[in-house]
């Protein structure tokens, strides 16, 4: 009897645990594809799982940093979603490419025309975004999630070094540093291509004037060598006659 007691207590704990460490594991995240460093552009994926056994995701609402605000923010079209992107006016112009921008996205929204994000399922948000700032180490994008019953779970406790992660955190972006050439994003990788193919061009041309005159430097003294050949074979020769008329 004990046992069984010891048993089912110790089933009804890890139930209990697993209750409690379910929103650590699912919940709106946000990671960019490939880099997103300071002072450059990315596109960033927002995350969305369904929580849900017994309705769908049918909207999301992310909205940005009033304190980093981004000038450029455009949406990739998604099949069964629509998309509406929100600006607001803002209270310091930004400067972008010698140009003043008075407004900036505040916020996007995907509001399913289909069935939307199913039970056991995720679907993934893309955004190209920039300029990315270069005075903070990261963004952080308060989110909304809607199911079809009309439950609202909001993402927007912004975590906390040192802390416990809060029950429902919001959508966090980790800036990298900027390179140390001062190119960023797709720009730097092609820059950086051009550099190496030239680098490689160059190490061609070095290697092919190489061979070249390694192969120079070969011709010349296999002929000096077969010269010098001849001219023995010759002194030989004439040695031998005069020790023969000797």
């Amino acid at each position: 009897m004990k046992a069984s007691r010891i048993v089912a207590a110790g089933a009804a704990a890890g139930v209990t645990v697993l209750a409690l460490s379910a929103p650590a594991f699912a919940h709106v995240s946000v990671q960019p594809e490939g880099t997103a460093a300071k002072g450059g552009y990315a596109v960033i994926d927002f995350k969305v799982p369904n929580e849900r056994d017994d309705a769908s995701t049918t909207k999301i609402e992310v909205n940005f940093p009033t304190d980093h605000p981004l000038a450029s923010v455009m949406p990739e079209p998604m099949p069964g979603w629509k998309i509406e992107v929100t600006k607001s006016k803002l209270a310091k112009p930004l400067e972008m490419h010698g140009e003043k921008i008075t407004e900036a996205v505040s916020k996007v929204t995907w509001t399913a025309d289909g069935k939307g994000i199913e039970p056991g399922y995720f679907e993934k948000f893309p955004l190209s975004v920039g300029q990315l700032p270069e005075d903070t180490d990261q963004l952080a994008f308060k989110a909304l999630q809607t199911y079809s019953n009309k439950e609202v779970v909001r993402w927007i406790e912004v975590p906390q070094k040192g802390k416990e992660e809060p029950d429902n955190p919001a959508p966090v972006l980790e800036l990298s540093a900027a390179s140390e050439d001062g190119h960023h994003g797709a720009a730097a990788d092609d820059d950086s291509d051009a550099k190496s193919a030239e680098k490689a061009s160059t190490h061609t041309a070095d290697d092919s004037a190489s061979s070249d005159g390694t192969d120079t430097t070969a011709r010349v003294l296999g002929i000096v060598g077969i010269v010098v050949g001849a001219a023995g074979v010759a002194y030989g020769v004439l040695a031998g006659r005069r020790r023969s008329n000797a």
